[in-house]
Protein backbone atom coordinates (compact mmCIF):
# COMPACT_ATOMS: atom_id res chain seq x y z
CA UNK A 1 0.00 0.00 0.00
CA UNK A 2 1.12 3.51 -0.75
CA UNK A 3 1.88 4.86 2.73
CA UNK A 4 -0.06 8.07 2.11
CA UNK A 5 -3.30 6.06 2.25
CA UNK A 6 -2.51 4.59 5.69
CA UNK A 7 -4.90 7.02 7.51
CA UNK A 8 -7.83 5.41 5.67
CA UNK A 9 -7.01 2.06 7.27
CA UNK A 10 -6.63 3.19 10.87
CA UNK A 11 -9.11 1.58 13.23
CA UNK A 12 -11.92 3.62 14.79
CA UNK A 13 -13.38 3.04 18.24
CA UNK A 14 -17.06 3.79 18.72
CA UNK A 15 -18.42 5.23 21.99
CA UNK A 16 -19.59 1.77 23.11
CA UNK A 17 -16.04 0.43 22.74
CA UNK A 18 -16.53 -1.47 19.49
CA UNK A 19 -13.55 -1.15 17.15
CA UNK A 20 -13.97 -0.83 13.40
CA UNK A 21 -11.09 -2.18 11.33
CA UNK A 22 -10.90 0.86 9.04
CA UNK A 23 -12.64 4.13 8.21
CA UNK A 24 -14.72 2.87 5.29
CA UNK A 25 -18.49 2.40 5.46
CA UNK A 26 -20.76 0.68 2.93
CA UNK A 27 -23.54 3.18 2.30
CA UNK A 28 -27.18 1.99 2.38
CA UNK A 29 -28.12 2.35 -1.28
CA UNK A 30 -31.58 1.14 -2.30
CA UNK A 31 -31.18 -2.09 -4.26
CA UNK A 32 -34.86 -3.00 -4.96
CA UNK A 33 -33.75 -6.64 -5.01
CA UNK A 34 -35.66 -8.38 -2.21
CA UNK A 35 -38.61 -10.68 -2.82
CA UNK A 36 -42.09 -9.13 -2.80
CA UNK A 37 -42.52 -10.16 0.84
CA UNK A 38 -39.26 -8.45 1.84
CA UNK A 39 -37.22 -11.63 2.29
CA UNK A 40 -33.78 -11.64 0.64
CA UNK A 41 -33.13 -13.17 -2.75
CA UNK A 42 -30.00 -15.23 -3.36
CA UNK A 43 -28.72 -12.45 -5.61
CA UNK A 44 -29.24 -9.88 -2.83
CA UNK A 45 -27.33 -12.01 -0.31
CA UNK A 46 -24.39 -12.37 -2.69
CA UNK A 47 -24.51 -8.66 -3.50
CA UNK A 48 -24.33 -7.73 0.20
CA UNK A 49 -21.46 -10.19 0.70
CA UNK A 50 -19.45 -8.64 -2.14
CA UNK A 51 -20.09 -5.01 -1.24
CA UNK A 52 -19.28 -5.57 2.47
CA UNK A 53 -16.05 -7.44 1.85
CA UNK A 54 -13.56 -4.76 2.91
CA UNK A 55 -15.35 -2.05 4.90
CA UNK A 56 -15.23 -1.57 8.65
CA UNK A 57 -18.97 -0.87 8.88
CA UNK A 58 -21.61 -2.12 6.44
CA UNK A 59 -25.17 -0.82 6.18
CA UNK A 60 -28.09 -2.66 4.65
CA UNK A 61 -30.54 -1.00 2.32
CA UNK A 62 -33.43 0.78 4.07
CA UNK A 63 -35.38 -2.03 5.74
CA UNK A 64 -39.09 -1.57 6.37
CA UNK A 65 -40.49 -1.73 9.93
CA UNK A 66 -44.29 -1.68 9.32
CA UNK A 67 -46.78 -2.72 6.66
CA UNK A 68 -47.69 0.95 6.20
CA UNK A 69 -44.10 2.05 5.67
CA UNK A 70 -43.00 0.21 2.53
CA UNK A 71 -41.48 2.76 0.16
CA UNK A 72 -39.90 0.68 -2.62
CA UNK A 73 -40.62 -2.42 -4.64
CA UNK A 74 -38.12 -5.06 -3.60
CA UNK A 75 -37.56 -3.43 -0.19
CA UNK A 76 -36.19 -5.62 2.63
CA UNK A 77 -38.53 -6.27 5.57
CA UNK A 78 -38.02 -6.58 9.31
CA UNK A 79 -41.75 -6.15 10.00
CA UNK A 80 -42.46 -9.51 11.65
CA UNK A 81 -40.69 -12.28 13.53
CA UNK A 82 -40.76 -14.54 10.48
CA UNK A 83 -38.26 -12.07 8.91
CA UNK A 84 -35.61 -12.83 11.54
CA UNK A 85 -34.17 -16.02 10.08
CA UNK A 86 -34.32 -14.62 6.56
CA UNK A 87 -32.47 -11.43 7.49
CA UNK A 88 -29.89 -13.53 9.36
CA UNK A 89 -28.67 -14.61 5.91
CA UNK A 90 -27.93 -10.95 5.12
CA UNK A 91 -26.20 -10.35 8.48
CA UNK A 92 -24.01 -13.44 8.06
CA UNK A 93 -23.02 -12.43 4.53
CA UNK A 94 -22.13 -8.89 5.59
CA UNK A 95 -19.97 -10.06 8.51
CA UNK A 96 -18.08 -12.69 6.55
CA UNK A 97 -14.92 -10.58 6.12
CA UNK A 98 -14.90 -8.68 9.38
CA UNK A 99 -17.32 -5.82 8.75
CA UNK A 100 -19.77 -4.81 11.45
CA UNK A 101 -23.23 -5.43 9.99
CA UNK A 102 -25.81 -2.69 10.59
CA UNK A 103 -29.50 -3.01 9.73
CA UNK A 104 -30.91 0.33 8.60
CA UNK A 105 -34.47 0.58 9.97
CA UNK A 106 -36.89 2.66 7.95
CA UNK A 107 -40.47 3.83 7.41
CA UNK A 108 -41.50 5.73 4.29
CA UNK A 109 -44.21 7.89 5.86
CA UNK A 110 -45.93 9.91 3.14
CA UNK A 111 -43.36 8.54 0.68
CA UNK A 112 -44.57 4.97 1.21
CA UNK A 113 -46.05 3.64 -2.00
CA UNK A 114 -49.78 2.84 -1.88
CA UNK A 115 -49.10 0.16 -4.49
CA UNK A 116 -46.77 -1.55 -2.01
CA UNK A 117 -48.47 -1.12 1.38
CA UNK A 118 -50.85 -3.68 2.82
CA UNK A 119 -53.82 -1.27 2.92
CA UNK A 120 -53.09 0.57 -0.32
CA UNK A 121 -52.39 3.89 1.39
CA UNK A 122 -49.60 5.97 2.86
CA UNK A 123 -49.56 8.25 5.89
CA UNK A 124 -47.28 10.77 7.54
CA UNK A 125 -47.29 13.86 9.74
CA UNK A 126 -49.76 15.82 7.58
CA UNK A 127 -51.83 15.19 4.43
CA UNK A 128 -49.96 15.77 1.19
CA UNK A 129 -50.05 14.88 -2.48
CA UNK A 130 -46.70 13.78 -3.83
CA UNK A 131 -44.93 11.56 -6.32
CA UNK A 132 -42.54 9.00 -4.87
CA UNK A 133 -40.13 6.29 -6.01
CA UNK A 134 -40.95 5.17 -9.57
CA UNK A 135 -44.56 6.37 -9.45
CA UNK A 136 -46.06 7.44 -12.81
CA UNK A 137 -48.58 9.68 -11.01
CA UNK A 138 -48.71 11.44 -7.62
CA UNK A 139 -50.54 9.82 -4.72
CA UNK A 140 -52.48 11.29 -1.80
CA UNK A 141 -51.09 10.57 1.66
CA UNK A 142 -53.23 10.99 4.75
CA UNK A 143 -52.37 12.24 8.23
CA UNK A 144 -51.10 9.49 10.50
CA UNK A 145 -53.16 9.13 13.68
CA UNK A 146 -51.74 9.54 17.20
CA UNK A 147 -52.30 5.82 17.85
CA UNK A 148 -50.44 4.95 14.64
CA UNK A 149 -47.58 7.23 15.69
CA UNK A 150 -47.20 5.31 18.94
CA UNK A 151 -47.41 2.02 17.04
CA UNK A 152 -44.71 3.21 14.63
CA UNK A 153 -42.37 4.16 17.48
CA UNK A 154 -42.85 0.71 18.98
CA UNK A 155 -42.27 -0.83 15.54
CA UNK A 156 -38.79 0.72 15.42
CA UNK A 157 -38.13 -0.93 18.78
CA UNK A 158 -39.44 -4.29 17.60
CA UNK A 159 -37.30 -4.01 14.47
CA UNK A 160 -34.29 -3.48 16.74
CA UNK A 161 -35.12 -6.64 18.71
CA UNK A 162 -35.42 -8.59 15.49
CA UNK A 163 -32.10 -7.19 14.26
CA UNK A 164 -30.45 -8.42 17.45
CA UNK A 165 -32.00 -11.86 17.08
CA UNK A 166 -30.94 -11.98 13.42
CA UNK A 167 -27.32 -11.44 14.40
CA UNK A 168 -26.76 -7.86 13.27
CA UNK A 169 -24.11 -5.86 15.11
CA UNK A 170 -26.34 -2.80 15.26
CA UNK A 171 -29.07 -0.69 13.71
CA UNK A 172 -29.12 2.67 11.98
CA UNK A 173 -32.24 4.79 12.46
CA UNK A 174 -33.12 6.27 9.07
CA UNK A 175 -33.98 9.89 9.84
CA UNK A 176 -33.00 11.26 6.43
CA UNK A 177 -34.07 11.62 2.80
CA UNK A 178 -37.68 12.74 3.30
CA UNK A 179 -38.84 9.58 5.10
CA UNK A 180 -41.05 9.55 8.19
CA UNK A 181 -38.59 10.72 10.86
CA UNK A 182 -37.29 13.44 8.55
CA UNK A 183 -40.90 14.39 7.79
CA UNK A 184 -41.72 15.04 11.42
CA UNK A 185 -38.65 17.30 11.75
CA UNK A 186 -39.48 19.22 8.55
CA UNK A 187 -41.83 22.24 8.61
CA UNK A 188 -42.67 21.42 4.99
CA UNK A 189 -44.12 18.01 5.86
CA UNK A 190 -45.19 18.52 9.47
CA UNK A 191 -48.05 20.99 9.87
CA UNK A 192 -49.70 19.32 12.86
CA UNK A 193 -51.15 21.27 15.79
CA UNK A 194 -50.82 18.48 18.38
CA UNK A 195 -47.72 17.65 20.43
CA UNK A 196 -46.14 15.94 17.42
CA UNK A 197 -46.26 19.25 15.55
CA UNK A 198 -45.55 21.62 18.41
CA UNK A 199 -42.24 19.82 19.04
CA UNK A 200 -40.84 18.86 15.65
CA UNK A 201 -38.08 16.78 17.28
CA UNK A 202 -40.36 14.74 19.54
CA UNK A 203 -41.01 11.85 17.16
CA UNK A 204 -37.31 11.44 16.33
CA UNK A 205 -36.32 11.49 20.00
CA UNK A 206 -39.06 9.00 20.91
CA UNK A 207 -37.82 6.64 18.20
CA UNK A 208 -34.23 6.96 19.43
CA UNK A 209 -35.29 6.32 23.02
CA UNK A 210 -37.34 3.27 22.01
CA UNK A 211 -34.45 1.80 20.02
CA UNK A 212 -31.98 2.42 22.85
CA UNK A 213 -34.34 0.91 25.44
CA UNK A 214 -34.92 -2.18 23.30
CA UNK A 215 -31.21 -2.64 22.62
CA UNK A 216 -30.43 -2.47 26.33
CA UNK A 217 -33.13 -5.00 27.10
CA UNK A 218 -32.35 -7.52 24.37
CA UNK A 219 -28.83 -6.76 23.19
CA UNK A 220 -25.38 -6.41 24.68
CA UNK A 221 -23.08 -3.45 25.39
CA UNK A 222 -21.46 -3.91 21.97
CA UNK A 223 -24.68 -3.32 20.03
CA UNK A 224 -24.21 -0.29 17.75
CA UNK A 225 -26.89 2.39 17.32
CA UNK A 226 -26.51 5.09 14.67
CA UNK A 227 -28.73 7.83 13.29
CA UNK A 228 -28.85 9.14 9.72
CA UNK A 229 -30.09 12.63 8.89
CA UNK A 230 -30.36 15.09 6.01
CA UNK A 231 -29.05 18.52 7.04
CA UNK A 232 -30.95 20.73 4.61
CA UNK A 233 -33.81 20.32 2.15
CA UNK A 234 -34.86 22.20 -0.98
CA UNK A 235 -38.51 22.51 0.06
CA UNK A 236 -39.61 25.78 1.61
CA UNK A 237 -40.16 26.19 4.44
CA UNK A 238 -38.05 23.08 5.01
CA UNK A 239 -35.23 21.75 7.14
CA UNK A 240 -32.53 24.40 7.39
CA UNK A 241 -29.06 24.20 8.89
CA UNK A 242 -30.46 26.13 11.85
CA UNK A 243 -33.00 23.34 12.45
CA UNK A 244 -30.27 20.74 12.01
CA UNK A 245 -28.13 22.54 14.58
CA UNK A 246 -30.97 22.07 17.09
CA UNK A 247 -31.43 18.44 16.06
CA UNK A 248 -27.72 17.68 16.49
CA UNK A 249 -27.82 19.31 19.90
CA UNK A 250 -30.47 16.79 20.96
CA UNK A 251 -28.89 13.77 19.28
CA UNK A 252 -25.45 14.21 20.87
CA UNK A 253 -27.09 13.90 24.29
CA UNK A 254 -28.39 10.44 23.38
CA UNK A 255 -26.33 7.23 23.83
CA UNK A 256 -25.69 6.87 20.10
CA UNK A 257 -22.52 5.44 18.57
CA UNK A 258 -22.38 7.57 15.45
CA UNK A 259 -24.23 10.10 13.32
CA UNK A 260 -24.46 9.71 9.54
CA UNK A 261 -25.08 12.72 7.33
CA UNK A 262 -26.79 12.12 3.99
CA UNK A 263 -25.10 14.29 1.34
CA UNK A 264 -24.74 13.98 -2.41
CA UNK A 265 -21.38 15.78 -2.19
CA UNK A 266 -19.34 15.61 1.01
CA UNK A 267 -18.05 19.14 0.35
CA UNK A 268 -21.43 20.73 -0.41
CA UNK A 269 -22.19 24.18 0.98
CA UNK A 270 -25.16 25.46 2.96
CA UNK A 271 -27.88 26.71 0.63
CA UNK A 272 -29.17 29.73 2.57
CA UNK A 273 -29.75 31.20 6.03
CA UNK A 274 -27.13 32.50 8.42
CA UNK A 275 -24.72 29.71 7.48
CA UNK A 276 -25.04 30.21 3.71
CA UNK A 277 -21.86 29.35 1.83
CA UNK A 278 -20.27 27.40 4.70
CA UNK A 279 -19.56 23.74 4.08
CA UNK A 280 -22.21 21.66 5.80
CA UNK A 281 -19.67 19.09 6.97
CA UNK A 282 -17.66 21.79 8.79
CA UNK A 283 -20.73 22.95 10.69
CA UNK A 284 -21.74 19.41 11.63
CA UNK A 285 -18.24 18.60 12.87
CA UNK A 286 -18.30 21.74 15.00
CA UNK A 287 -21.75 21.01 16.47
CA UNK A 288 -20.97 17.37 17.27
CA UNK A 289 -17.81 18.46 19.01
CA UNK A 290 -16.16 15.05 19.03
CA UNK A 291 -18.87 13.48 21.18
CA UNK A 292 -19.48 10.72 18.62
CA UNK A 293 -18.10 9.83 15.18
CA UNK A 294 -19.59 11.40 12.06
CA UNK A 295 -19.96 9.43 8.84
CA UNK A 296 -19.58 11.65 5.79
CA UNK A 297 -20.62 10.60 2.32
CA UNK A 298 -21.01 12.02 -1.16
CA UNK A 299 -19.31 11.77 -4.54
CA UNK A 300 -16.16 9.90 -3.51
CA UNK A 301 -14.88 8.06 -6.59
CA UNK A 302 -11.08 8.00 -6.17
CA UNK A 303 -8.57 7.11 -3.43
CA UNK A 304 -7.38 10.72 -3.47
CA UNK A 305 -10.91 12.03 -2.79
CA UNK A 306 -11.30 9.54 0.06
CA UNK A 307 -7.99 10.58 1.62
CA UNK A 308 -8.80 14.27 1.24
CA UNK A 309 -12.14 13.81 3.01
CA UNK A 310 -10.51 12.07 5.99
CA UNK A 311 -7.49 14.39 6.22
CA UNK A 312 -9.82 17.39 6.06
CA UNK A 313 -10.66 16.50 9.65
CA UNK A 314 -14.43 16.96 9.54
CA UNK A 315 -15.46 13.30 9.22
CA UNK A 316 -14.37 10.26 11.21
CA UNK A 317 -15.75 7.61 8.85
CA UNK A 318 -16.30 7.70 5.11
CA UNK A 319 -19.41 6.28 3.49
CA UNK A 320 -18.97 4.84 0.01
CA UNK A 321 -21.94 4.13 -2.20
CA UNK A 322 -21.74 4.41 -5.94
CA UNK A 323 -18.02 3.65 -6.19
CA UNK A 324 -18.40 0.37 -4.26
CA UNK A 325 -21.26 -0.55 -6.54
CA UNK A 326 -18.99 0.02 -9.52
CA UNK A 327 -16.04 -1.82 -7.94
CA UNK A 328 -16.49 -4.09 -4.92
CA UNK A 329 -12.69 -4.22 -4.55
CA UNK A 330 -12.16 -0.44 -4.44
CA UNK A 331 -10.84 -0.61 -0.86
CA UNK A 332 -8.81 -3.80 -1.35
CA UNK A 333 -7.12 -2.28 -4.38
CA UNK A 334 -6.06 0.77 -2.37
CA UNK A 335 -4.77 -1.41 0.46
CA UNK A 336 -2.77 -3.59 -1.93
CA UNK A 337 -1.26 -0.76 -3.98
CA UNK A 338 -3.41 -1.45 -7.05
CA UNK A 339 -5.14 1.92 -7.34
CA UNK A 340 -4.61 1.98 -11.10
CA UNK A 341 -6.92 -1.05 -11.39
CA UNK A 342 -9.91 0.65 -9.75
CA UNK A 343 -13.13 0.80 -11.78
CA UNK A 344 -14.93 4.06 -11.04
CA UNK A 345 -16.79 4.51 -14.34
CA UNK A 346 -20.03 2.71 -15.19
CA UNK A 347 -19.67 0.44 -18.21
CA UNK A 348 -23.06 -0.60 -19.65
CA UNK A 349 -21.31 -3.28 -21.72
CA UNK A 350 -19.66 -5.14 -18.81
CA UNK A 351 -20.56 -8.81 -18.84
CA UNK A 352 -20.40 -9.10 -15.04
CA UNK A 353 -22.65 -6.01 -14.65
CA UNK A 354 -20.31 -4.70 -11.91
CA UNK A 355 -21.57 -7.46 -9.58
CA UNK A 356 -24.93 -5.72 -9.21
CA UNK A 357 -28.26 -7.45 -8.84
CA UNK A 358 -30.38 -7.33 -11.98
CA UNK A 359 -32.84 -4.69 -10.64
CA UNK A 360 -29.98 -2.49 -9.43
CA UNK A 361 -28.14 -2.92 -12.73
CA UNK A 362 -31.26 -1.69 -14.51
CA UNK A 363 -31.33 1.40 -12.29
CA UNK A 364 -27.71 2.19 -13.12
CA UNK A 365 -28.26 1.49 -16.81
CA UNK A 366 -31.20 3.91 -16.92
CA UNK A 367 -29.24 6.62 -15.10
CA UNK A 368 -31.11 6.50 -11.79
CA UNK A 369 -27.80 6.92 -9.94
CA UNK A 370 -25.55 9.70 -11.32
CA UNK A 371 -22.13 8.19 -12.01
CA UNK A 372 -19.34 8.68 -14.54
CA UNK A 373 -20.21 6.55 -17.58
CA UNK A 374 -18.25 5.06 -20.47
CA UNK A 375 -21.07 5.78 -22.90
CA UNK A 376 -21.13 9.52 -22.24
Amino acid sequence: MNSKYAPLFESVQLPNGVELKNKFVLAPLTHVSSNDDGTPTDAEIEYMRQKSNSVGLALTAATNVTDLGKAFPGQPSIVRDSDIEEQRKIADAMKENGAKAILQIHHGGVQALPSQTATGESAGPSPITMQSFGEPEPHDAREITPDEIEETIKAFGEATRRAIEAGFDGVEIHGANHYIIHQFVSPYFNKRSDKWGEDRYLFAMEVVDEVVKTAKKHGNPDFIIGYRFSPEEVESPGISMEITEELIGKLVDKPLDYLHVSLFDVNSETRDGKYQGTRRIELLHQWIGGRMPLIGIGSIFTPEQALEAIEDGNVDLLGLGRVLLLDSDFINKIENGREEEITNVFDPEREDKHGLTEPLWEQFYKGFYPVPRKDQ
